[in-house]
């Protein structure tokens, strides 16, 4: 299995705060002491979604949790997106062997963090499914377009894994002040009607990337 028999995706990186994103982590790689890795990274950021999961399940008895699912957010964050960039800025580019560690542990990173949803008592369990199903079917969407197209969709609608972070903590916060809303006379918990809103948003996404893919691979395979 020869490295070069794999074809490296291009990247596309589309969203709101990807330019200043870049810049970030550049800075922060470049400066980044030698005896930590990639590894290491993917590691902590992987281990940050599991205690974000955690500290939504402890919120069920102390919402002070709430402020712990913040934290860890914000180091699933620099452990998640820091791995790829340490691995480009220092040349140490292993594209089958990261590509696959890092989604993967995103994939069962994200089934921890919406289980922990799930028991919070914020969200109820069938929204918190609801949206684990939608996030694992647009994931599918994209994996299967960077195998047959060649292109590696990081963002959809200028919304990437970074803007959704942080509308998941301004979302923590709101939930101290107003975890129940008012919606045309009913009430309801904020993060049902939040969750509702990501499902029927990735399942939008998920309709659009695949007529248009499909679209691009019928023509391009256009039969005589």
């Amino acid at each position: 299995m020869p490295n070069q028999a794999f074809r490296d995706a291009e990247r596309k990186q589309l969203s709101i705060l990807a330019v200043v994103e870049k810049k970030t982590l550049i800075w922060m790689a470049q400066r980044m002491p030698m005896w930590v890795n990639s590894d290491h990274l993917t590691l902590l950021g992987f281990v940050a979604m599991f205690a974000a999961g955690a500290c939504y399940w402890a919120a069920s008895r102390d919402r002070n949790a709430l402020l712990g699912v913040i934290v860890a957010l914000a180091v699933n964050w620099f452990g998640d997106s820091l791995d790829g960039t340490l691995a480009r800025v220092r040349n140490r580019l292993r594209p089958r062997y990261g590509f696959y560690v890092d989604h993967i542990t995103d994939a069962i990173g994200t089934f921890f963090l919406m289980g922990g949803l799930a028991l919070s008592s914020y969200m109820s369990p069938y929204i918190a499914l609801g949206l684990l199903i939608a996030y694992f079917l647009l994931s599918i969407e994209v994996y299967l377009t960077t195998y047959t197209i060649g292109s590696f969709h990081l963002s959809f609608w200028s919304f990437g894994p970074t803007e959704l972070r942080l509308l998941l903590c301004i979302g923590n916060l709101a939930l101290f002040y107003r975890p129940v809303v008012g919606l045309f006379g009913h009430r309801y918990l904020l993060f049902d009607v939040g969750g509702a809103v990501g499902i029927v948003g990735m399942g939008l996404m998920l309709a659009w990337s695949a007529i248009r893919h499909t679209r691009v691979l019928y023509n391009a395979e256009r039969l005589p």
